[in-house]
């Protein structure tokens, strides 16, 4: 099954494919009524896309077809998982889920996890399957109202997953979902939901990629994640998308009072990025954090950053921007902290540190912070830096060429973020660096 072109017609036939109702239907259709009327965005790269050109829902698998076993998979899917290390990786997770082009093709959870009254599931099945708590959370932090890519999303969007944690209830484990998009000129629209309720824990952990192709693709995803009183998320993200990909995603979490929420997120591949994580501190003594990298290369432009906004009293924020630019790569920092009057004693860091490799490649910060109380601090730090010759020296005096001693540079350089990630992931980024070099 593949729709390509956007109209009313074409977003009521993939409603029809995973059979919804007409409320969401509605929605779909008044964010289309959205998406034509709104301009792309007036800052960051030139986005050159072709709406009508684009797949906007493929699947050679039915939506109600979920398995959990890998040997009832379609064999090229099944091959491609285990070659990209999917399947290895599961058995250190507390639950694994794919999604393949526009549909969810593996889904499985532990037990225990199951005896926790945890929920993990596609969007679609939480839709029809636990409406009062996915309609009490839906589109709420992310609106269709806000610009041309959510209106998308809200439009044809399909796939994600849906997350609950029930009040006090921790995860020792993971759990992870795994994005791919193997067709050229495709769309891949997946809407993800995450609720950790009150005193309650989750480390949710997302991949993608995609393989090379002549013809560009858009992903144009959507996450909302609500942290509860007390409670604590850590959403981590490794991107590695071919570089004829379009990667236009929203991000954005509500934290309560004493919560906490944590942004870990790696940007290697696509053509253009432009993703800044959001939270929005809204109780008191909540914090937010987000850890990022980009490294981009000849062809790619990463525009990416964190938002920060301080609602409630003695809120902490913390960005620390990692940037890496070689071979004529564009890899900048965007961002916003805003403390609101009322958000009284609140703190917030902001580090953005820069590694240009060469003369051909750029990195620009673009920051924006609004401080609107006289008992808080904003700080802002930007660092600029090259290779440094005398450790490159150094390194090549030992026996280290040159490519291998500045490779093991900029390993040093991404410490901090590898720290952030569980071993399989941070042994994964170091072969996306060494790869790249």
């Amino acid at each position: 099954m593949e729709i390509v072109g956007l109209d009313r017609n074409k977003i009521k036939k993939i409603s029809k494919i995973k059979n919804e109702d007409n409320k969401t239907l509605d929605y779909r259709l008044k964010s289309y009524e959205l998406f034509k009327k709104f301009d792309m965005p007036c800052f960051g790269p030139m986005l050159n896309i072709d709406f009508d050109d684009i797949i906007y829902y493929k699947s050679d698998v039915d939506s109600d077809k979920i398995t959990n076993d890998w040997n009832l998979m379609l064999k090229p899917i099944e091959t491609q998982m285990n070659k990209l290390g999917v399947i290895e990786s599961e058995k250190y997770m507390s639950g694994n889920s794919v999604q393949w082009e526009s549909e969810i093709v593996y889904h499985n959870m532990l037990e225990e996890i199951k005896n926790k009254n945890v929920i993990f599931t596609s969007i679609e099945y939480g839709m029809k399957n636990y409406p009062d708590i996915v309609n009490k959370y839906f589109g709420k932090i992310v609106k269709s109202e806000e610009n041309k890519f959510t209106a998308l999303n809200g439009s044809v969007f399909s796939g994600g997953v849906f997350i609950y944690v029930p009040p006090n209830t921790v995860l020792d484990r993971p759990l992870q979902s795994y994005f791919r998009i193997n067709s050229g000129n495709i769309g891949q629209f997946e809407r993800t939901l995450i609720v950790v309720d009150d005193n309650s824990s989750l480390h949710y952990i997302e991949g993608c990629s995609a393989p090379v192709n002549s013809e560009s693709s858009l992903h144009c995803g959507v996450v909302e994640i609500y942290v509860g009183k007390n409670a604590h998320c850590r959403y981590s993200t490794i991107q590695n998308w071919s570089k004829s990909v379009y990667n236009l995603v929203t991000q954005r979490a509500l934290v309560e009072e004493f919560g906490k929420m944590e942004w870990v997120d790696g940007n290697i591949g696509s053509m253009v990025t432009m993703k800044y994580p959001c939270c929005i501190l809204k109780g008191n003594y909540s914090s937010g954090s987000c850890i990022t990298i980009s490294y981009a290369q000849n062809g790619q432009i990463l525009d990416s950053g964190a938002k920060m906004i301080h609602l409630g009293k003695h809120t902490t924020s913390n960005i620390l921007s990692k940037s890496i630019s070689k071979n004529g790569g564009n890899a900048s920092y965007r961002g916003k902290v805003y403390i609101d009057e009322l958000a009284t004693e609140s703190h917030s860091l902001v580090k953005c540190d820069t590694m240009i490799l060469d003369e051909f490649s750029k990195s620009d910060t673009y920051p924006n912070n609004i401080c609107d109380n006289n008992s808080s601090v904003l700080e802002h730090e930007a660092v600029v830096s090259r290779v440094n010759p005398d450790t490159l020296y150094y390194l090549e005096s030992r026996g280290i060429d040159e490519e291998h001693a500045t490779e093991l540079i900029v390993s040093g350089f991404l410490e901090k973020f590898r720290d952030e990630l569980p071993m399989e992931y941070a042994v994964e980024l170091n072969q996306l660096i060494k790869r790249n070099f």
